[in-house]
This record gives structure tokens, C-alpha cells and sequence, in this order.
């Protein structure tokens, strides 16, 4: 027996394997490095940008096809560490990737939501706060802003009041990556609170903000994916666990109901992006300790896993002339849940609209023609890994070169500022948020 060989298979794991340490940026980068080449076929490694101290702001994306956008597959993204000192989602993500790579052709769940899913995972949007952090706090460490002083989760355009602050390197970047992608479902991974918080953050009269809350109009679909994560976090679902805090039913709030912010990262993925976000708080303490981390783990495994696979609500499909030419910058919206900054075919004429279960009618609108109607049902059995496919057929011929993909459809401005005070999102959504958990409990 060649005994050398024999350890050095036996060793080869325990140095492949990622320890439940704090991972600071050189380690972090050598183990995205080691993912990227050793899984070369599924993982594709990197940067978006760099921080104001000119770190890289690290995207690893894991899919069948991880280079590039494939038509019907839809675009995840989970974002962490935009606060530097709240660092537990930066290690969760880690681990998140080292599971998904190693459970691939192993575990039939992951191998299918590789095959349906282009997942982006960025484990540090501010790599130079968490740099910074030299004495970690639960509460408050300098580290929190980048290197500016600038909160990155307040640097954002805001669609209710004007947010005249300098635009921060981090802030432009994932600004620019935003639009390279068709981006369908988001989380936002923080600390210091258990909860997870849905759109608005910020809010008027119109969405609701008398009544304490700010609704988006698809604020069903955005309760559920809430439940959804939080539900299968035995902590978090107890909506009390963190001591000096709020209690939140069920560990889910409204951003606005909890507390108002302006210049919101989950609010402009919504608005700006076409991209469902929510803002997922996973710990009590902002920079625990390194020993708890496989708890936090354990956990969020399952949460991460799920919420994942809720890209696939819905329907999706493209819009085509009638010569079978597919048509970008299309709109294409639900009745009676339209976006005050409609939402868009891509380049390729591709939708996705995230949906519950029910009877909807779409409703797709080019320049110059009347609106075209299309009924869709979505079952309550949806497909595995999969949304309804609806492609739409117009009776008309189209001009792919005449339509202007590259010109944003709506301006970076406070766009609720002028809407009427009475809307759709102001009012109760009770028999929605029942029909959410119904959905959640009996799926």
C-alpha cells in the first residue's frame, strides 16, 4: 500500500474543508480563488468593483451556465457585510457557497437548483469596514460605514424624498452590476436584530405611511418570502429572541413599520432593478463570537436553501412579434399591481414576474399600440424549479434595432413624491397575508 498517497487523501479534505473562523479579506479571496478553480465548470469568480481602498468586491456565481445569462434561467443574488461590523451573513455566504459546490450531482435539490438557478453570491459589499473593525461590539463598531464614513445601506437614489449624498464607490458598483444582470429575487444579509424585513423602507401617504407601514404593490408575494425564510429559522420565527429589541410576529416586519430609512438598498432593487429584495437580520449581537458561528449556520442552512428556490415563483417567458422576433424594453405588468416604475422585457424579451398562486391578467404595452391582454393562472402545485412559462405572441411586427434597451426607464428621482395619496397599497392586506402563510404551511 502506497502509505503517502493514503495520507495525503486523507489530508486533502481537511485542508479543502472551510472552518468556522472569521474570514478577512486574503482568506476570503483564497478560498473564492481554490471554489473558482477547483469547480471551474459550475462557478464563475469576479469583482464588480473595488472599495474606496481599492479591495475587490468579490462576486462568485454558481450555475450549469455561471458565465453568462441563459434564456428562462433566472438571476439570484444574495448581498452581505454592506454594514462592515454585522459580520455573520459574510461567513453564512462562505459556507453557502462551500455547500452548494460540494453537494453538486450529490444532493438532488442543490444539483436542481444549479441546473434552474445562476446564483450570484457577494460575500462583502463593504470589505473595507469590516477591515476596520478592531474591537468587535454587538452593538456598534467603528467599521460599520466604508471607509468614507458613508452608510452604504443610506447611499442609495430614494424613489420618496431626494437623497443628496455622495455616492460611494461600493454603492456605484453594485449600481452598475444591477444593470449587467436580469436580477429576479434578492437578500440583503445584516446583524444586530432577527428579523426579516420586506419593502418599503421608506414610504408616503400613498403607500400607506399613516398607517405605520409602507406596502409595495406586491406586498403578498413579499410577506411570503419573508415567512419563507423566516419560518424555517427556529430563532428567528420566534420573533422575540433578541433581548432590548422589538418583537416581531413570526420574525417578519414591514422596513417601514419598523423603522423609516431613506436611501435603502432593498427599496432601489424594487423600484430601479426589477429585483425582489428583502433585508435579512440574523443575529441579535452585530460581531459575535467565532464559536457561535456553526450554530448561525445550522441555523440559516435551511432558510438560505429554500429562499433560494423562491426565484422560481411565478411566471416567466418572453414577448414576441409576430414573426417570432423577440421584443426588449416591452411592459410587462399585472394588472392592478403596477410598478411606479414599470417593469421591462430584457434584451432577449424576457419577463419574470414573481407571483402566489392565482388567477392574474398580464398586461403588455408597447409604444404606439394598444395594450395586449393575457390571462394567466398560476396552479398552486407549482413545477419543481421552475415558474409558469407564458411567452406572449403580439400581432404585430416589431423593430428590435428601434426600441431603446439602453436608456433607463425611469429617472433616479423621488417618483412617489407626486402619487395620488389613495392607493392600492394602503389598503388592509390581511386576507393577502393569510393566503401567504396558508401557502407557506401547506406547500
Amino acid at each position: 500500500m502506497d502509505f503517502p498517497c493514503l495520507w495525503l487523501g486523507l489530508l486533502l479534505p481537511l485542508v479543502a474543508a472551510l472552518d468556522f473562523n472569521y474570514h478577512h479579506q486574503e482568506g476570503m479571496e483564497a478560498f473564492l480563488k481554490t471554489v473558482a478553480q477547483n469547480y471551474s465548470s459550475i462557478t464563475h469568480l469576479h469583482s464588480i468593483g473595488k472599495s474606496v481602498k481599492g479591495r475587490n468586491l468579490w462576486v462568485l456565481v454558481v450555475g450549469r451556465f455561471p458565465k453568462e445569462h441563459r434564456i428562462g434561467i433566472p438571476e439570484f443574488k444574495y448581498v452581505a457585510n454592506m454594514h462592515g461590523d454585522e459580520t455573520v451573513g459574510r461567513e453564512l455566504l462562505l459556507h453557502l457557497i462551500d455547500y452548494l459546490v460540494t453537494s453538486d450531482g450529490k444532493d438532488p435539490e442543490i444539483t436542481n437548483l444549479i441546473n434552474s438557478t445562476r446564483i450570484h453570491i457577494m460575500p462583502s459589499m463593504n470589505p473595507d469596514g469590516f477591515e476596520a473593525v478592531k474591537k468587535p461590539d454587538c452593538y456598534y463598531s467603528i467599521g460599520r460605514e466604508n471607509y468614507n464614513q458613508y452608510d452604504l445601506n443610506r447611499n442609495f437614489p430614494d424613489a420618496f424624498e431626494y437623497n443628496n449624498v455622495s455616492r460611494q464607490p461600493e454603492t456605484v458598483a453594485v449600481m452598475k452590476w444591477l444593470k449587467t444582470e436580469t436580477f429576479v429575487l434578492s437578500a440583503n444579509l445584516h446583524g444586530g436584530a432577527l428579523v426579516a424585513s420586506y419593502p418599503f423602507d421608506n414610504g408616503v401617504q400613498a403607500t400607506g405611511a399613516l398607517y405605520s407601514r409602507s406596502l409595495t404593490p406586491d406586498d403578498d408575494v413579499f410577506q411570503y418570502l419573508a415567512h419563507t425564510y423566516a419560518s424555517r429559522n427556529p430563532n428567528m420565527k420566534k420573533g422575540d429572541e433578541c433581548k432590548n429589541k422589538m418583537n416581531f410576529p413570526n420574525g417578519v416586519t414591514n422596513g417601514y413599520s419598523w423603522y423609516p430609512l431613506q436611501g435603502g438598498m432593498q427599496d432601489y432593487n424594487y423600484i430601479w432593478a426589477q429585483c425582489f429584495e428583502i433585508t435579512l437580520e440574523l443575529s441579535c449581537c452585530k460581531y459575535p463570537r467565532e464559536e457561535k458561528l456553526p450554530s448561525f449556520w445550522n441555523n440559516n442552512k435551511a432558510s438560505l436553501i429554500e429562499y433560494i428556490k423562491q426565484v422560481h415563483l411565478g411566471v416567466k417567458g418572453q414577448v414576441f412579434d409576430q414573426n417570432g422576433n423577440p421584443l426588449p424594453d416591452v411592459i410587462v405588468e399585472v394588472q392592478d399591481r403596477k410598478h411606479i416604475c414599470p417593469y421591462r422585457t430584457n434584451k432577449y424579451g424576457e419577463y419574470y414576474l414573481l407571483l402566489l398562486p392565482g388567477s392574474y391578467i398580464i398586461n403588455v404595452t408597447v409604444s404606439g399600440h394598444d395594450p395586449h391582454l393575457t390571462k394567466v393562472i398560476i396552479p398552486e402545485k407549482s413545477q419543481n424549479f421552475s415558474a409558469l412559462k407564458k411567452d406572449i405572441l403580439l400581432p404585430f411586427q416589431g423593430q428590435l434595432d428601434s426600441i431603446p434597451v439602453s436608456n433607463p426607464s425611469c429617472p433616479m428621482i423621488p417618483l412617489y413624491r407626486n402619487l395620488p395619496d389613495h392607493s392600492a397599497a394602503t389598503k388592509p392586506s390581511l386576507f393577502l397575508f393569510l393566503v401567504s402563510l396558508l401557502h407557506i404551511f401547506f406547500k
